[in-house]
This record gives structure tokens, C-alpha cells and sequence, in this order.
């Protein structure tokens, strides 16, 4: 057993794509060792901003031998009439570098049967440059000197030490060898790895702490260190904070973590803007007191060590300082206008080329949000609300906060519509009508800014299918799938459910601009992402299929109820036998179709009495407002009475009318049946 290091050495890469570069070459390393049969106990991955490692433990001398079969034709096509060996037999024996002679009969077929011998770990290991390092994928790439070849940043050293002996490959002009580099400023430049298991000891004593997960911890440990000497309150547990920490985690090598000031005037600022300004702009962690008041405080972590610390805190304080003075002057600056002011502005900016403005946006949303506001029977004074919200939500983008600090649109958008006299509902609509920001994130809560949201995201949804602007593949340039992602979460988080395709179809009607768009495809777009979310939350593929076809009002909220209880039911003992009756009813339905009421008299074995007794009043529209569940359950209960049926009635009867008869009965339980999807693509195992 030995031990292995890899480690490619780069240029300093953006910090956002370390860990899940790290990710990528743990798979891939781990895929190459098992495409190899090579053994190992365990596989350790290492990154910082400067280098990407993995080291192996335990790892086998060299790869199992093991026979290889593979089958080749039938015995009774392997000779012809003469007993020679036919032209498939040669041809697969050759293909396999051996003779027909060779060959293996089994089970009816030709076996060719080889020893693949065990290779020396230290030969394996040589195709690691080609295999796996010039094989890594990423989402931005450089290239360097005259080289075709791109990489994440430039690959300026490669270590390979299998124990203490040197693996050797190459990429471009990169030898691999046993030197590494330690702290860009803290060690010299050339640090060589006494061995294999001493990596990450040896780059310790360079001031590298090489493991993620022990820099992290050593920042948390710091920054906690820090607010219990303060008593200040610093919390790590938020998205957004341990977002930060994995970012600063990537920009340091050896960490140290320090705490500055700023003038409590700032304070008055809007505390988002003092946060943005710390957080998203400078990598700074703020601080609060014991209530969630921010204090006049900033953590920030430095790569190296605490020579001369001070001066590094005071020029962190200066950096931060110019930002906030720059917020003052255009917070002091946007409150001398007025919200009239900056929608004239709004009339000028363009939404997209070939779409208009955002005036023209938000005057189509304003039509949309009334629409989606009666169908949801909104109050007349919820209704006010929302009218007023739609007039002005997007004036913030011309202020001068918004113009300086992007991320704060709809934030500074519902502080200024409050200074400026607006209600609290409408200042909170136009803050709410971006949510969700993320796939996860949180939805619109209100509401006002719950319909704003979802007419907003709709209204770009539709008219950039009007204008051909349709995302295709990975490409999505103006998120159009992130914003269906963000009207389905949001209907589902208020139970609403809504005939999509009546709005979206009366929307068309009123707005030349999309009245030739497929509204089939945009409710297709739509149901594609509760296919997404379900698919993501764990539910199996085939259901997801089920349950998010036949989608006839673009009622999305209900899609995405079946599919949940077609998943929830899997599990029950009885799912395969509801399945497999339901499904028999509409294959056979769907071979004749017959409208017409089903007739009690013609009726003529006590089977097919017994199911319409059993569902002669079950009504789809009615199931359907009760919820998916009750659908499922009403169904579910109709299983032992089709049972019955089929085991007893000939549908195809040879007199017509009894015929027509049982399709007409048989057609209105499919049409029950498929309120629930297309239950056909079940797989019943």
C-alpha cells in the first residue's frame, strides 16, 4: 500500500468556482481509479485560491486482474451449411485478437474469454495528465501564451509524488515534480513535498493551510473569537453569511481575521445599503447588537498572518468609508426628486430592443396584476394597492442608490416609496415583486407583492416568446426559466390556483405586441418547471411524467398537488393494483370514443352496475377544487369494482348498443382517471 498526492497548481482562480472545481476533481480521480481497478482507502481533497489536490491513501500496488467475456454471435449463425465457421464468428474473433477455435460456447452464444493482466499503480497513475487534469471542465476559461489549450487559470506547477517517488506526466509544458509553492508572501516560492502523506504538513509550515474545511473553521474560530472579546453578535448561520464564508474561505491561504470601525453617522443610512456595502462590495462581516441593531463594526479576514495588521485594518476602514460617503451623496441626492420624477425617466430606459421600454413592461403588468388580482378575489381596497404598486414599482431603478448599488433594487424601491408618502402594502409590493432572487430563495409573502411578482415574471415570460427570444439548451441569457421557477413557487406558496391559460389568453387579447404568441408553449414552459421542482425535490422520474401531463387549464398549483400525491401514494401496498386498473380503463377507452351519457337500462351484468353505482357521481370539477387527494381517493376506491368489471364483461359486445354502451362508461371514468395525469407512464414494479 502507498500513498499518493496530485496537485495542479494554477493562478489565482475566482472564488466562487473553487469548491465545486475541488467537487470535480474528486469525481474525477475517483472515476479514473475505478475505470483502472485501482484500489485505494480513502480520497482526500484539498483548494485554495491558488491550487486544486487530491491525495490518495492505501493505495493498491497495482490493478486487479480480472477475465473479461464478451459475447459474440449465436451458436446457430456461428457455422454455415458446411460446417465452416461463418463470417460473424471470424469477424468477431478477430475483433477480439483471437481465432474462432478460441472461442466459448455459452447459453446459445459464442463467448471470447480474456485475462486483462494487473497494471503497476505507478503506470496508472501516468495517464492522470491526459485522463483527468486536461479533462476538468469549468464555466470560464484563460488561455496563456500561444497555447490553444484553456484552462480555469494558468497551470504553473504539477505535483505528482506516488510516496516519494515522482509519477511522471505532463500538460503542455507543465513536468510534473515534488515542488509546490507556499504563501505567495509569507514563504519562499519553491517548497518541496518530502513525501506523499506529508503534503498538507509541509504546506503548513509554508503558511498554506491546504484543507478548506480546517481554513474555514480556522476563520470561524477567529471570527467568533473576536465578537465574544466585543460582545458584539455575529451570526455565520444565514445564507448570506455562509455564502461570505465560503468566499473568503477561497481568497485566503493562510487566514487571520480581524475586526475595524466607522463612524456611527453612517448608521442612518438604510442598514441594507450599510450591508451591501460591507457584505457584497468589500467581503466584510457586520455586526449587530444583542436586538439586531448594526453596530459600528466590520470583520473582514486578510491572507497572511498579523505583521503589520494594523495597517491592513485601517486601510480596510478607508475603502469602506469611500463607499459609504458615496451612499450618503446619492441618498441625500435621490430624496430631492420626486416618484414622478424618476417614472418620466422610466418612460426612456428600454426593457429589451425588440420588446420596448419598462414603461410599456409595467403598463402590461398593470393589466396582468388587475386580471390575476379578480380571478384571486382581492379585495376592492386590495385591489387599489396592487393598481398603485403596478404605476411605480420600477421608479427606483433611476436613482442614483440604485444606479451605484444594482443589488439593491426593490430594497431602496420600498425605503424611498415610504419617505415619498406611499402605504407600507405598496412600498412592500415593489421590494417583493423581484422574490424569489433565487431557486430556493424565499417568495413574495404579501399578497400585493405575491401578484405583482408572478405578473411581472409572466408578462417577461410571455413577450420574449413573442419576440422569439426563447431559451434553448443551457442557454438562458434573460432568465426566463428562473423567473417560470419563481411564478410556480410562488402560486404554490399561496395556494392559488388559477386557469393560466383563460389570463394569459384574455392578457393577448389586449396587448398587440404578444397576440400571436403559443400560449400551449408558454404553459408547457411553465409545467416544465414543476417538472423541475419535483424532479429536484426526489420524486421519482416516471410519476413526475405522469403527473405533469394532460395539463389542460394550466392550473399549476394542482399539477404539482397530483404529482406529490401520485408520489406519496407509490408507496402504498395497493398502488400497483390501483395503477394497473386505472390504466386498463384508459388504454381500452382510448381505442373508442363515445360521449354519450352511459345508459342505466343497457347495463346487463351485475359488475358494471356495481361500478356506475360506484361512480356514476363522482364529478371531476368537484374532485379536482376538494384537491388531488381526494381525486386519488375516489379513484383508488373504484379498483376492486374495475377489477370485477373486466374480469366479468366483454366490452366489445356484440350488440352495439350494449358496445357503445360500456366505451361511453369506460370514457367517463377516463376522463376522472386522467384528472390525475397521464397515469399510463407509471412504471408499476
Amino acid at each position: 500500500m502507498a500513498d499518493f498526492i496530485l496537485e495542479i497548481g494554477l493562478e489565482e482562480m475566482p472564488a466562487h468556482l473553487v469548491t465545486s472545481s475541488e467537487k470535480q476533481l474528486v469525481d474525477r480521480v475517483s472515476d479514473f481509479l475505478a475505470d483502472h481497478r485501482l484500489g485505494y482507502k480513502e480520497i482526500k481533497p484539498f483548494s485554495t485560491p491558488r491550487r486544486l489536490a487530491v491525495q490518495l491513501t492505501d493505495l493498491a500496488a497495482g490493478s486487479e486482474a480480472v477475465q473479461d467475456e464478451k459475447r459474440g454471435p449465436a451458436i446457430d449463425r456461428a457455422k454455415d451449411d458446411n460446417g465452416e465457421w461463418s463470417k460473424a464468428a471470424q469477424g468477431f474473433a478477430r475483433g477480439q485478437k483471437t481465432t474462432p477455435e478460441q472461442l466459448v460456447e455459452k447459453d446459445g452464444y459464442l463467448w471470447a474469454k480474456t485475462e486483462i493482466k494487473g497494471v503497476s499503480a505507478a503506470e496508472i497513475l501516468t495517464k492522470l495528465g491526459e485522463e483527468v487534469v486536461e479533462k476538468m471542465t469549468f464555466s470560464t476559461y484563460m488561455k496563456w501564451g500561444n497555447h490553444s489549450f484553456s484552462y480555469i487559470r494558468p497551470i504553473r506547477w504539477l505535483v505528482a509524488l506516488l510516496d516519494q517517488e515522482v509519477v511522471d506526466f505532463t500538460v503542455l509544458d507543465v513536468k510534473t515534480g515534488n515542488t509546490t509553492r507556499g504563501h505567495r508572501f509569507l514563504s519562499t516560492e519553491n517548497v518541496q513535498v518530502t513525501a506523499a502523506s506529508n503534503y498538507e504538513k509541509d504546506l503548513e509550515a509554508a503558511f498554506v493551510v491546504v484543507d478548506a474545511t480546517k481554513r474555514k473553521a480556522t476563520i470561524t474560530k477567529q471570527l467568533e473569537q473576536i465578537a465574544k472579546d466585543q460582545k458584539w453578535h455575529l451570526d455565520l448561520t444565514t445564507d448570506q453569511a455562509e455564502d461570505l464564508l465560503e468566499e473568503v474561505n477561497n481568497i485566503v491561504e493562510w487566514p487571520t481575521a480581524f475586526a475595524g470601525n466607522f463612524d456611527k453617522k453612517y448608521l442612518d443610512l438604510p442598514k441594507e445599503v450599510l450591508i451591501t456595502s460591507m457584505r457584497d462590495h468589500q467581503r466584510f462581516f457586520f455586526v449587530t447588537d444583542d436586538e439586531g441593531e448594526l453596530l459600528p463594526h466590520f470583520f473582514s479576514v486578510r491572507n497572511g498572518n498579523e505583521e503589520n495588521l494594523a495597517n491592513v485594518v485601517a486601510g480596510n476602514e478607508k475603502v469602506l468609508v469611500a463607499r459609504l460617503e458615496d451612499a450618503v451623496f446619492f441618498y441625500q441626492e435621490d430624496q430631492q426628486k420626486s416618484i414622478d420624477d424618476y417614472m418620466e425617466r422610466v418612460k426612456k430606459l428600454v426593457f429589451h430592443e425588440k420588446i420596448g421600454t419598462v414603461y410599456e413592461h409595467m403598463m402590461r403588468v398593470r393589466g396582468l396584476a388587475g386580471q390575476l388580482g379578480q380571478a384571486l378575489g382581492l379585495s376592492y381596497e386590495e385591489l387599489s394597492d396592487l393598481n398603485r404598486a403596478t404605476e411605480i414599482y420600477k421608479f427606483d431603478l433611476m436613482t442614483g442608490m440604485v444606479g451605484e448599488f444594482d443589488e439593491l433594487q426593490g430594497v431602496m424601491g420600498e425605503h424611498y416609496a415610504k419617505l415619498f408618502g406611499e402605504n407600507d402594502v405598496v412600498a412592500h409590493a415593489i421590494l417583493e415583486h423581484y422574490l424569489p432572487t433565487s431557486a430556493t430563495g424565499a417568495v413574495a409573502d404579501s399578497k400585493i407583492g405575491a401578484v405583482l411578482a408572478i405578473a411581472d415574471k409572466l408578462d417577461s415570460i410571455v413577450t420574449f416568446f413573442a419576440a422569439d427570444l426563447i431559451p434553448s439548451g443551457a442557454n438562458d441569457p434573460y432568465g426566463l426559466r428562473r423567473a417560470a421557477t419563481g411564478v410556480v413557487r410562488t402560486l404554490e406558496a399561496h395556494d392559488w390556483h388559477l386557469n393560466l391559460l383563460d389570463i394569459l389568453a384574455n392578457f393577448s387579447k389586449q396587448n398587440k405586441e404578444v397576440a400571436d404568441t403559443d400560449l400551449a408553449q408558454i404553459i408547457n414552459f411553465l409545467t416544465d418547471r414543476v417538472r423541475k421542482l419535483a424532479a429536484d425535490s426526489g420524486v421519482r422520474s416516471d410519476i413526475v411524467t405522469a403527473g405533469t401531463a394532460n395539463v389542460v387549464t394550466g392550473d399549476l398549483v394542482y399539477v404539482a398537488d397530483r404529482t406529490n400525491v401520485l408520489a406519496k401514494h407509490a408507496k402504498d401496498t395497493n398502488f400497483r393494483d390501483v395503477m394497473e386498473a386505472l390504466s386498463r380503463v384508459t388504454r381500452l377507452a382510448s381505442k373508442e370514443k363515445v360521449e354519450a351519457p352511459v345508459k342505466p337500462n343497457l347495463l346487463e351484468n351485475d359488475q358494471e352496475k356495481a361500478l356506475y353505482e360506484a361512480s356514476k357521481d363522482l364529478d371531476l370539477a368537484n374532485l379536482e377544487a376538494e384537491g388531488a387527494e381526494a381525486l386519488y381517493q375516489a379513484l383508488a376506491a373504484l379498483q376492486a369494482p374495475i377489477a370485477a368489471y373486466f374480469d366479468n364483461t366483454l366490452v366489445n359486445d356484440p350488440k352495439k348498443a350494449v358496445k357503445n354502451n360500456r366505451y361511453a362508461q369506460l370514457n367517463a371514468l377516463s376522463t376522472l382517471i386522467n384528472g390525475l395525469g397521464d397515469i399510463e407512464q407509471i412504471v408499476i414494479k
